[in-house]
């Protein structure tokens, strides 16, 4: 079974490009709907950054460094990099008695334009806060304060990743056929895409116990503070806000993207096969307004998926279209 057609560009009247990609809607029984292939095994990337914060909180290392709200959205973060996310994963390390040399998540500059202009204005490199996944290691850092591990947190065979490789078995309820190693050096195992959208659906329909507290706590903080999430102009960021906190969404690298979605205890995963973006961003797009959380009309979902498609000039050249058999 090929993966589905789900995103097209039109220009002049003819198809000019398709994206194909799987896409699953679960609750905590299984797969509700799909398209595509859901037993495709796929990476997650960065869209598991809540089930990598699992065991952040299940340990006590959360509580016991006294982290808030906004400080677990920025454990399950892809940040901009800008001040507001540099200053807080600072600061954050210093609670620890940490600094910056102790994160091993590497250095790119920021994507957010006024960080980025300091920076190139002042003839500064960036350093490994401004990395989008600082954040995640962070909260690495705090649990590995917590085990008392060594100072390579990012070994697969290290205490704070084999905690990580438990706790995405569990929830995704699948062996991981194997890991590759992420952009931020952490081992990023992976799974069907129907095993990461049950994952999402048990955090959007969390039990009672321990784990459930936990997952109830990281969706709670990302739909609270989605600036600390991704930032301004950012996909997650305007889409949470457009749901008025009603839903969590995380992007991963190569145009995977999940939604939690607790009043309807539905999760979504998708993965664009080419790994372009901007299908992904269409692709979630449609299906929260399938499921009736995004209204057809609002802004968020003209920049992601129905807005004219206009060149230099402003002129109108094109648009994007879901394809037949999938949520318009």
């Amino acid at each position: 079974m090929r993966s589905a057609e789900l995103i097209e560009l039109w220009r002049g009247g003819q198809r000019e490009s398709l994206h194909r990609g799987d896409a699953v809607i679960c609750d905590t029984k299984g797969v509700v709907e799909a398209w595509g292939r859901p037993d495709r095994i796929v990476f997650p990337r960065s869209s598991c950054k809540m089930i990598q914060a699992l065991p952040l909180i299940e340990s006590g290392a959360a509580d016991a460094a006294g982290l808030t709200d906004r400080q677990l959205a920025l454990a399950c973060a892809s940040h901009s990099g800008a001040r507001i996310h540099v200053d807080a994963v600072d600061q954050w390390l210093r609670g620890l008695d940490l600094g910056e040399p102790d994160l091993r998540c590497g250095c790119h500059m920021p994507r957010d334009a006024d960080e980025n202009r300091r920076l190139t204005c002042g003839d500064e490199s960036p350093c490994q806060l401004h990395n989008n996944c600082s954040g995640k290691h962070a909260g690495f850092l705090t649990l590995n304060r917590h085990l008392q591990g060594g100072p390579e947190y990012v070994e697969p065979d290290h205490p704070v990743q084999t905690a990580v490789k438990a706790a995405f078995e569990e929830v995704t309820g699948e062996v991981s056929p194997g890991y590759g190693i992420d952009g931020c050096s952490a081992p990023n195992w992976s799974c069907s895409l129907a095993g990461l959208g049950r994952a999402m659906a048990a955090f959007a329909d969390p039990g009672q116990d321990r784990r459930g507290q936990a997952m109830r706590r990281l969706v709670d903080a990302m739909r609270t503070h989605p600036e600390m999430v991704a930032g301004e102009g950012r996909a997650c960021t305007i889409l949470m806000r457009a749901m008025g906190g009603r839903v969590a969404a995380k992007t991963g690298a190569e145009a995977v993207f999940v939604a939690i979605l607790p009043d309807q205890g539905l999760g979504v995963a998708l993965k664009i096969r080419d790994g372009g973006t901007r299908a992904a961003e269409a692709a979630i797009t449609a299906l929260l307004v399938h499921l009736g959380v995004l209204g057809d009309n609002d802004p968020a979902v003209g920049r992601f998926l129905t807005d004219p498609i206009r060149n230099w000039r402003g002129i109108v050249t094109g648009e994007m279209r879901t394809s037949p058999g999938f949520p318009a």
